[in-house]
């Protein structure tokens, strides 16, 4: 018997399970850790909200996460209440999907000031995330910059501009619905140091733009490229140029319509967050093209901002005892191969890149090397505690382990709890979680 270790339960965790179970069958015994009592990781607390078809995902994990030679295994801290070199004396091997959970810093003066934010803050604090929920931004000011040409970016600006009732269906959590309905912002600038050729933006997500209620897009006829241009584009991206076009034709009196405007700034990168306290413009420098990379022209200016959210990629954790690239932001490893018997997956081990669905082949790439590993010797003989091991070592330690069983009892409450036409109400502090798990 072959004991496995998955740390993050996100849909790396899950997808290298099912790949563990299909390479491995019956031979194999898989405990998946988190660090919350609830699984899923950014299904739950990242996909936006209002993106319900995005986070049935989950039901194809949960079908994982019910077999027999699997177990959830939440509430528990690597680092904190068990170390992985404790993980890798229990389990044949232990592989680190821990995503990439910390926001990327902006590097330029001021970004301390009170009121920025980094997306996975900002997201996690309107997604019920317990690290962030208590985050409070003040959304009484006129004008938010949000830095990122990406789809973190629009689902910032997107949840920034609905109203009450485009959040119905949605499982946004109560405290930023309350906020959100009583904000006064009434200007969202998306800024990028590059043009509209190298967005990042996604066709649907850059589309949903055009459909709200009282947000209207603002793009400049001056900012695009020659339309001709366009051709050389992948299709993709080719299809969301076309969309920034649309917007940019949008006669002025149909914009005029909708009492907020979400305005794309092309060709700025920001140098300082200008304030006091809290945060009260953004200094930033024209850019130009040079071979694809944003250069300085020294022209600078200054945006006012009340709110800025930074959307510019995010880092992994560090785990003490696990070689780390600093430069850039995940674990050091080749391939996925970190230590004997220690692996990384998803974002921890590329970085923060591609779809959800991007993680299912990483997720059978990673148990292909396990496979080889144990064909070679490298893992050594199967003689590992695994599961009975960890028991052991959580009742010594006092652990109030969460297992799917209790996060079942979990999601009954949250969806019992939930308001009229919502699937779920979130417990966003872990004491209430551990509470309703009985």
């Amino acid at each position: 018997m072959r004991h496995v270790a998955i740390i993050g339960s996100g849909p790396a965790g899950y997808y290298t399970a099912e790949a563990a179970q299909k390479a491995l069958g019956e031979d194999v015994r898989i405990d998946i850790f988190d660090t919350l009592p609830v699984p899923y990781g950014l299904i739950r607390s990242g996909v936006a909200p209002d993106h319900q078809s995005i986070k049935g995902v989950s039901r194809r994990y949960e079908k994982v996460a019910l077999s027999d030679n699997v177990r959830f295994v939440g509430n528990v801290m690597i680092g904190r209440d068990v170390s992985i070199a404790e993980l890798q004396d229990l389990y044949d091997a232990v592989v680190l999907a821990t995503g990439a959970p910390k926001d990327r810093e902006l590097g330029i003066p001021g970004e301390d000031l009170g009121n920025v934010f980094g997306s996975a803050a900002f997201v996690g604090w309107y997604n019920g995330h317990p690290q962030f929920a208590d985050l409070d931004p003040d959304l009484s000011g006129k004008t938010a910059v949000v830095i990122g040409m990406g789809n973190v970016a629009l689902d910032v600006a997107r949840i920034l501009s609905k109203t009450r009732a485009e959040f119905a269906g949605s499982d946004i959590v109560a405290h930023a619905l309350h906020a959100l309905e009583a904000s006064t912002i009434e200007r969202i600038v998306i800024l990028g140091r590059r043009g509209p050729h190298q967005i990042m933006m996604t066709p649907k997500e850059l589309g949903e733009l055009g459909d709200l209620e009282r947000a209207s897009p603002h793009v400049a006829n001056a900012d695009l490229p020659e339309p001709g241009d366009d051709a050389i584009l992948e299709p993709g991206l080719r299809k969301s140029v076309s969309h920034l076009r649309a917007f940019a034709a949008t006669p002025e009196h149909i914009r005029a319509e909708k009492p907020k405007a979400i305005e794309f700034v092309f060709m700025s990168s920001p140098k300082a967050v200008i304030g006091n306290e809290k945060v009260e413009a953004i200094e930033v420098e024209k850019t130009r093209l040079d071979h694809g990379r944003a250069v300085g022209t020294g022209e600078v200016e200054r945006i006012p901002a009340d709110l800025v959210v930074a959307c510019i990629g995010y880092r992994t954790s560090p785990i003490p005892g696990v070689p780390f690239d600093e430069r850039l932001g995940r674990f050091a490893n080749d391939e996925g191969r970190i230590l004997p018997g220690l692996y990384c997956v998803g974002w921890a081990r590329r970085g923060p890149t591609g779809t959800i669905g991007t993680n299912r082949p990483d997720g059978y790439a990673v148990v292909e090397l396990i496979g080889a590993d144990i064909a070679e010797g490298a893992l050594g003989a199967a003689r590992k505690p695994g599961r009975a091991g960890f028991d052991a070592l959580a009742a010594e330690r006092g652990l109030d382990v969460v297992t799917f069983r209790d996060w079942k009892r979990i999601e009954e409450a949250e969806e019992k709890a939930a308001r009229e036409g919502a699937p779920r109400e979130k417990f966003v502090d872990v004491e209430a979680m551990i509470k309703a798990k009985g």
